[in-house]
């Protein structure tokens, strides 16, 4: 059974993130390359994002999916784009 937004949210409160919060983005949205200070993990709760360090050398793509966790190093530059049905995730920075 998939989490509801609140468990989700403690989870990710108990994984040590001070700032926690849930974003919706809508279908195929895209972000460029960046980075932030510090580090950040995504814990998807519906929908699917694909994910990609443009700066390593031999960069893949991957994509995840209901429950899963993507973290990101501070200052690592990732790249992601958000599938057809768009998707909500748990934030923690």
């Amino acid at each position: 059974m998939a989490k509801s937004r609140k468990e989700a949210e403690n989870d990710v409160r108990s994984w040590g993130f001070g700032h926690v919060f849930t974003w919706t983005d809508g279908p195929n949205a895209h972000y460029p390359p960046h980075k932030h200070s510090g580090n950040t993990t995504h814990l998807v709760l519906n929908g699917s994002i694909t994910y990609t360090y443009p700066n390593d050398p031999a960069a893949t793509k991957e994509t995840i999916g209901p429950g899963a966790r993507w973290d990101v190093d501070a200052n690592k530059v990732h790249e992601v784009w958000v599938g057809k049905e768009g998707c909500t995730y748990v934030i923690g920075e």
